[in-house]
């Protein structure tokens, strides 16, 4: 697995893990960019809107969140760039026991 943490630890830091999870603080600013990461299944917690474009391979996808709102992550591989106005600033909790069937190529790319 390609950690973001050692991918772009400018941007991801642990701020809590145990054997079950890890909980990610992300924070970038307007432009920022990362390299391509993964992450495995997730719940992500949006601490402030934001705009942001995913790349997977061929694929992107652009987004829109809103402060506070609380999404699932299905385990994937992307990078992703800040294309808005406004800072990110999101938790992610990382399970460590993958599911049935996660991570599967071709699931949605970024939360849902």
């Amino acid at each position: 697995m390609t950690d973001p943490t050692s991918t772009d630890p400018d941007k991801y830091s642990v701020i809590f893990e145990n054997d079950r999870v890890r909980v990610l603080n992300y924070r970038d600013a307007p432009g920022a960019r990362t390299t391509p990461h993964e992450h495995p299944d997730s719940v992500m917690i949006t601490l402030s809107s934001f705009e942001r474009r995913l790349h997977q391979g061929e694929r992107s996808v652009d987004l829109h969140l809103d402060a506070h709102s609380v999404r699932w992550l299905d385990a994937q591989e992307h990078a992703g760039e800040n294309i808005g106005q406004s800072p990110t600033h999101v938790i992610f909790v990382e399970l460590k026991d993958p599911s049935e069937g996660s991570g599967q190529r071709g699931a949605a790319l970024g939360p849902s």
